[in-house]
């Protein structure tokens, strides 16, 4: 059975993370790994953002970000979120997204709000979080980007 886990970025997984690549089309609605890399160093929105891998059997297949305020109830936000263009299409997004959830409520048990953008052209992306929960906020934030949340 295939397994999903979360990983920090690290100085010995770096190099890897950063080949991560999605589909030509979905280039303009999320950053790079190396932008999140370089967001985590940065950190220009909130006290703390931390960089991960998704990991499957050993493979890395995706990356994400989390910014959030240390000990907060409502400021976790991932960032970021993708899937390598190769595992694509195997409904290893709604498992990672899924094992994302999970992680931040074990690592932040005072986390009861998950938020996240998505750009309003991705309907696919939409459809996966409204899949697992996440409700529009119908706005949007400074970059035009709808807002979503998830109660935990």
């Amino acid at each position: 059975m295939d397994s999903i886990t979360i990983r920090p970025i690290t100085r010995n997984n770096w190099e890897d993370a950063i080949k991560i690549t999605v589909a030509e089309y979905q280039k303009p609605w999320v950053p790079s790994v190396m932008e999140g890399i370089a967001y985590a160093h940065i950190k220009p929105w909130d006290e703390a953002l931390d960089p991960y891998i998704i990991d499957l059997n050993g493979a890395i297949i995706g990356f994400f970000y989390l910014s959030y305020t240390p000990g907060s109830e409502d400021n976790y936000w991932i960032g970021g979120f993708q899937i390598a263009k190769e595992f694509q299409g195997k409904g290893y997004g709604k498992q990672s997204m899924k094992t994302i959830i999970d992680f931040i409520t074990q690592q932040h048990p005072n986390c009861k709000e998950i938020s996240l953008t998505v750009e309003k052209a991705n309907d696919r992306a939409q459809s996966l979080y409204e899949s697992l929960l996440f409700v529009s906020e119908n706005k949007t934030n400074a970059y035009d980007e709808m807002i979503y949340k998830l109660m935990v």
